[in-house]
């Protein structure tokens, strides 16, 4: 066993209701918390997976309610963007007949009334008994999170007040209605939480199905992942440690009292101890109490269903089959509508299109869920998956093609479409989910669950605590309402009044000073020159734009080009006026990447995820010494790409001060905003134009600067590295002051390779060398910090809170200006120093790699 470690509370499980509990405990309780999750993905059901190199498939979040809903809007802080499903958003297929459940719990009652007229009084009184059951549930989970003796006085005065709650679903719908068919209708989609109508108390179906999906429902915008992204982005921010691959094998316990956690590092099979009076056990009722050793108490909650799950890869798009994102239920029959005796394949289906309601995917892709007994698995349980026999596999490929078979039999063709198929199965679960005997939903949502001490937040142990689904109810945001409750029992009165005021405020409002992130929707895209086009992007709603910028500032694109995307930052060409888009034009390059993909994959329509305002390469009207001073704009090529933003702020404004626009280009073919500035040239009465095509009359120049350029002059720069670099020295032999003169640069997607390989081999070497961190000293006498080998010096004083002026990270701004003084360093210059300042020490932090101590200067 290593050496121990001591933090204020463990968390064992990183699905929501973990993140939940760690984040409300850090941030109103003020501890120290550390995330433990067996996996080596965080996030439990909200993380996806990709196959063939471009599906990407959610493990268990499907869909949601159309709002985020105050717990989580909390949660994402207010960043959670969803794209509603079509307004029948869930078809239910019987034998002999269809009914599709709108949006809107009215509308569903009046085209239940309308279906079934005979039975109109009765489905009014059937929602009045549904409101009663969904407050049974929340009164019975709050209290449960309440001290054991408030809780054993309280229990059954809940079940005295709300008898619907702890009713059978199967009995309070025959209670309810004569007609099967109604009957039928309004006891589907119990697939939501997991337990069939036989065995399924009606409080958790009248929580689900019939209440939290009733107002329309959503997909994340991004996908699943994207909301589990900004959740441990949160959590990081409020100093929660997250770490993946760690087994936790035993609560320990002294006294009655939890003492800490045993843990295994199973990617280096170190053992280790982590100390501790508080864990939270995200990991399920039933893997909690294995690992105090009481499993035996849990003997009278009856066993869940596991579930089998199929995904597929199209090659085309399901709409072809007059598909528009809409869920699908296939129910056997209406004497056994559950269909739980059937073989597996045979029983109810859940068949959902999230590539269609997912305005980011690329490529579509279907899931199919049907729950099942674990036992179908039975025989192959405890083998490891790689020594599985053939029989296993017989059994997949069968239950795959009765699934496919049932979409065949409903939609013609449709197995013509599928380019990839792969078969989870209940021991899939037990593996990724690590769920006892892969329970999908957790404990069932049975009258058992809910009148067992056993199923809640809280345990017979002191300090040991549960969270997510098994506290409250199925999903991902009942898991977080789990998590939540966690939250009631373990933070003091005074710290509990300010989260729920947090809570209830459904999530902060962005700081207007810091950069928006996002999705949004690709709008046009327009051909500028053979190499060049112009993209531009709206709000998801097609409303404003969820910011605002300066003229010459960029935004950062992630680009979908691989497994994960990789990041790119393109200034913006578009007014700072306009509210309803951005426009960025972009260059393809031979071999970049991000710009391959975006003239050569990109479609209009697809959302992008983004994030600006960035840069401080910026003009604002009458900013700095005035208007009266000339203002020089310079480009190279696509350099151009933010002056035309200063030129279009400086027209709206009403700019009547000079302004001059040097632009240069290989050849007249290339040259960019032909139209866009000959239109300018009436709104702004003193602008200058000049030209130059490169390959007939060179280069920008000293003569060509010599009309323009002075002590007065304010200068914006942008363009390839050689020209920018030169083009500093002549200004400055002008007598252009060095403040004077903003600076961009290109960045490409091979000059980040580079520093990469740098970077690598730097370390590597280090490593070779036994040397484990360099030493960067700050002249004037600041304090000195530590660089780990592979490091950029900005990375580096980021790291320990050393305060470096900074804005894009990746060399296009030249914010991050320092002196190197003294020391070995590898460093990209970006063409943003003349030759005289690169002499003198002058270097990007975000782009110099120490290769031994340094010392720095601003």
């Amino acid at each position: 066993m290593g050496s121990d470690e001591k933090v204020d509370v463990v968390v064992i499980g990183s699905g929501m209701g973990g993140l939940a509990a760690a984040r409300t405990i850090a941030q109103f309780g003020g501890k120290r918390v550390l995330v433990l999750e067996q996996h080596y993905t965080l996030g439990g059901m909200t993380h996806e997976f990709s196959r063939a190199g471009r599906y990407r498939f959610g493990t268990g979040l499907h869909y949601m309610s159309a709002s985020a809903g105050p717990f989580l809007g909390f949660m994402t802080d207010g960043r959670a963007q969803l794209s509603p499903l079509p307004d029948e958003y869930d078809a239910l297929h019987f034998p002999g007949f269809d009914f599709a459940v709108p949006a809107g719990k009215e509308r569903f009652r009046e085209r239940l009334k309308e279906r079934f007229p005979a039975e109109s009084d009765a489905i009014d009184r059937f929602f009045r008994t549904t409101r009663w059951a969904m407050a049974g549930l929340t009164a019975r989970n709050v209290l449960a999170s309440f001290p054991d003796g408030v809780r054993k006085a309280g229990a059954p005065i809940v079940e005295r007040l709300f008898p619907s709650t702890f009713r059978l679903l199967r009995d309070q719908v025959a209670r309810s209605f004569r007609d099967p068919r109604l009957r039928a209708v309004l006891a589907a989609r119990w697939g939501l939480y997991g337990t069939p109508p036989a065995s399924s108390a009606f409080g958790y179906h009248g929580a689900v199905p019939l209440t939290f999906f009733m107002d329309g429902t959503a997909h994340p915008v991004g996908g699943p992942q994207e909301l589990n992204r900004v959740v441990l982005e949160i959590l990081r921010r409020y100093g929660v440690e997250l770490r993946p691959r760690q087994t936790v094998h035993e609560v320990l316990l002294e006294g009655g009292k939890v003492a800490g956690v045993d843990v295994e590092d199973t990617a280096t099979g170190r053992r280790y101890r982590v100390r501790t009076d508080t864990v939270v056990s995200a990991a399920g009722v039933r893997n909690t109490y294995a690992l105090i050793g009481k499993s035996h108490e849990l003997a009278d909650l009856p066993e869940e269903r596991s579930a089998v799950m199929l995904f597929l890869g199209l090659d085309r798009s399901p709409a072809e089959f007059g598909l528009r994102g809409e869920n699908h239920w296939f129910m056997p029959d209406l004497d056994e509508p559950d269909g739980v005796h059937r073989p597996p394949g045979e029983g109810t289906l859940y068949v959902s299109f999230a590539s269609l309601n997912n305005p980011a995917a690329r490529h579509h892709t279907v899931e199919l869920l049907e729950l099942v007994d674990p036992k179908v698995v039975d025989q192959w349980r405890g083998t490891p998956g790689a020594e599985r026999p053939d029989s296993y596999r017989k059994f997949k490929d069968e239950l795959t093609e009765r699934l496919l078979a049932r979409l065949e039999e409903r939609w013609p063709g449709f197995r013509e479409t599928i380019a990839f198929a792969e078969l989870a199965t209940p021991l899939s679960f037990e593996t990724y989910q690590h769920s006892v005997r892969g329970s999908f939903y957790g404990l069932a949502a049975t009258p058992q669950r809910l009148r067992s001490a056993r199923a809640g937040c809280r345990t017979p142990v002191k300090g040991l605590f549960v969270a997510g689904q098994d506290a409250w109810g199925s999903g991902v945001v009942g898991a977080l309402a789990g998590g939540l409750m966690v939250a009631n029992a373990v933070l003091k009165p005074r710290q509990l009044g300010t989260m729920w005021r947090a809570i209830r405020s459904g999530g902060i409002t962005r700081d207007a000073a810091g950069p928006w992130e996002g999705y949004l929707r690709v709008a046009r895209i327009e051909v500028l020159t053979p190499t060049v086009r112009r993209f531009r992007f709206e709000s998801l709603d097609g409303g404003t734009m969820p910011f605002s910028f300066v003229a010459g500032q960029c935004v950062k694109v992630d680009l979908p080009v691989a497994v994960e995307p990789i990041e790119r930052s393109y200034s913006i060409c578009s007014s700072p006026g306009e509210s309803g888009f951005v426009e960025i034009a972009v260059k393809h390059e031979p071999d970049g990447l991000g710009s391959g993909f975006l003239h050569k994959d990109l479609e209009a329509g697809l959302a992008m995820r983004v994030s600006g305002p960035h840069g401080e390469f910026t003009w604002e009207p009458g900013s700095a010494k005035g208007t009266a001073d000339p203002l020089l704009l310079i480009a190279g090529g696509v350099g151009i790409t933010p002056l035309m933003s200063v030129l279009l702020a400086a027209a709206d404004a009403g700019h009547t001060g000079r302004v001059v626009l040097l632009a240069s280009y290989r050849s007249e073919d290339e040259v960019l905003f032909g139209p866009e500035i000959e239109a300018l040239r009436s709104r702004l009465p003193g602008l200058e134009v000049s030209i130059f095509a490169t390959d007939r009359q060179g280069r920008i120049g000293y003569d060509e600067l010599l009309p323009h350029a002075g002590p007065a002059t304010r200068v914006h720069l942008c363009g390839p590295a050689p020209m920018m670099q030169d083009l500093i020295g002549r200004l400055a032999e002008l007598g252009v002051p060095r403040e004077a003169i903003r600076t961009e640069a290109f960045v490409s997607g091979r000059s980040r390779e580079t520093r990469r390989e740098k970077a690598h081999a730097i370390a590597a070497a280090a490593a070779a060398a036994g040397v484990t961190e360099f030493v960067i000293g700050t002249d004037g006498g600041g304090p000195a910090f530590s660089c780990s080998p592979g490091q950029s010096v900005l990375d580096a004083a980021n790291a320990v809170g050393v305060a470096l002026p900074q804005s894009c990270g990746e060399g296009a701004c030249g914010t991050c200006r320092v002196r190197v003084l003294c020391g070995a360093y590898e460093t990209d210059d970006r063409g943003m120093f003349s030759a005289d300042e690169l002499e003198a020490g002058w270097r990007l932090a975000c782009q110099t790699l120490p290769t031994g101590d340094l010392v720095i200067g601003q």
